[in-house]
């Protein structure tokens, strides 16, 4: 995760615009051109924003000056602590709802210093915050998205379970970017829904993602479908069996047959993990050996459940193309680990 820093480019001080961070580490310097692709920056980690400076150059008959600044991401485990934490939580919400991109994004830093410092101090504003977040998540501007995508991680990290009510609109919003064609803004999305399948319990994500197997979008099929392949294998084989094999092996099945391979991957990770659970929660317990002998007296043995194959379980619950297409997969890889 990162911070965003925008350099100085060592312009004379009668030359740069007002705005920067409250750090002073960051001004918006002018040039009579902006020749960078900015493209090209971003590709390289970098984000170059460009823009007209409302101010005219006297000496140039009010020739109009072009605005260009570079902007760069330091990771979370660099990040410092505010100087001091009632100022920065005074100036928060106003920060992250201000006009000025400069701002927003000195102020999305602060919630992240915040959330790994002192994360008990943003706790009543929590929902404010990620409501002003999201709102930054859906500014067209790459270096204040990129870093309201980063902020959401380092919230996922911090807070956990505690976000779920509060996760709907953050989620849309990451799998919407990590859909996207601007590679730098879609890498962020992925390392934002790592974070949130690694710090979110599994048993309260997994409702929030199914919805979107089912979206419209193939791209953000693909990345939900990820996120429910990764979160599944955190719940272990009793939790598989609690949540509802069911219901996991019907959202694997539709997969299958998907768009993009990036789904269909997902699928046969799904559904090997829900053939290993179910496989371990139909095998016999063994019985349990008495500390000293005795002398068994002569009882009817216990009645054994019934144990369903996967085959039989996987036809009783997906219909036959579906089955066959899943008995496929699971059957494959039985017998190249054998």
């Amino acid at each position: 995760m990162s911070e965003i820093a925008v350099r100085d480019n060592n312009v004379p001080e009668s030359q740069r615009i007002n705005g920067g961070f409250s750090n002073g580490k960051v001004v918006k310097a002018q040039v009579e051109g902006a020749s960078e692709n900015t493209e090209e920056i971003q590709r390289k980690g970098m984000a170059a924003v460009v823009g007209t400076s409302a101010k005219m150059d006297e000496t140039e008959n009010s020739e109009a000056v072009i605005t260009s600044i570079e902007v760069e991401y330091i990771e979370s485990e660099e990040l410092k602590d505010v100087e001091d934490v009632d100022d920065c939580l005074k100036a928060l919400l106003s920060g992250l709802g201000s006009k000025d991109w400069v701002t927003v994004c000195d102020a999305l830093n602060n919630v992240r210093r915040l959330s790994i410092f002192h994360k008990e101090a943003i706790v009543s504003m929590l929902e404010e915050v990620i409501s002003l977040v999201v709102k930054s998540l859906k500014n067209p501007r790459s270096a204040v998205c990129k870093t309201a995508i980063m902020t959401a991680a380092d919230l996922f990290k911090a807070y956990k379970d505690s976000i779920i009510d509060s996760l709907d609109p953050l989620l849309v919003q990451l799998l919407l970017k990590s859909s996207q064609d601007k590679k730098f803004v879609c890498e962020a999305a992925e390392s934002a829904l790592v974070a949130l399948t690694s710090w979110v319990s599994p048993v309260l994500l997994l409702p929030k993602l199914q919805p979107y197997v089912t979206n419209r979008n193939p791209r953000i099929r693909a990345k939900a479908s990820i996120c429910i392949s990764r979160s599944v294998p955190r719940l272990g084989t009793g939790g598989i069996e609690e949540f509802g094999t069911d219901k996991l092996i019907v959202i694997g099945a539709s997969q299958l047959s998907d768009r993009l391979p990036e789904s269909r991957d997902a699928a046969r990770a799904l559904l090997l993990e829900l053939q290993s659970a179910y496989e371990k929660s139909q095998a016999p317990e063994p019985p349990a050996v008495p500390e000293q002998p005795q002398v068994p007296e002569p009882t009817a043995a216990p009645e054994q459940p019934a144990i369903v194959s996967w085959e039989d379980f996987c036809q009783s619950k997906l219909s036959p193309l579906s089955a066959q297409a899943v008995l496929r997969v699971t059957s494959s890889a039985r017998e190249v680990g054998s």
